[in-house]
């Protein structure tokens, strides 16, 4: 997060710590975030000593999107490119554009930082549309908290 802050990179966190932040209680595997396409070199460049992964195009687990994979102090980091990322409906069984609006956020107090989140009801539309277990479990546990 600190690479981010210092570098004004905007990204928006997703996934299960977003999920945690609405009151969910996974188990976090892995840290998602999505950055702007413009800056996602720079975030590529700025990490490269704690990649795990290389960035690169994938299509794997429901996601259809260019990520890179690092690895900080034991911790998982998956940032993905904001440009045309896609997912799974699994409902339609067909692939659909996943749009990321970093004009639009929650920042909450987690991990003792404060950090951006997908809105509530973002993160809940796509988790709805993936329909794993792990997000149907997810939007279980926000709902309730709700």
């Amino acid at each position: 997060m600190g690479l981010l802050k210092d570098r004004n990179i905007p990204f928006r966190i997703c996934g299960g710590l977003a999920a945690n932040g609405y009151g969910a209680q996974p188990v976090l595997n892995d840290i998602d975030l999505f950055v702007p396409g413009e800056h996602f070199s720079a975030v590529v460049q700025a990490g490269e000593q704690f990649a795990s992964k290389a960035a690169a195009h994938r299509q794997e687990e429901g996601w259809d999107l260019t990520y890179v994979h690092f690895k900080y102090e034991g911790i998982k980091v998956e940032v993905g490119n904001a440009d045309d990322p896609q997912i799974f409906d699994a409902g339609n069984q067909s692939w659909v554009s996943l749009s990321i609006d970093f004009s639009r956020c929650r920042t909450v107090h987690l991990l003792g930082l404060e950090l951006p989140l997908m809105l509530k009801e973002d993160l809940v539309r796509y988790k709805s549309v993936l329909s794993r277990p792990v997000d149907i479990e997810d939007i279980r546990a926000i709902r309730e908290r709700a």
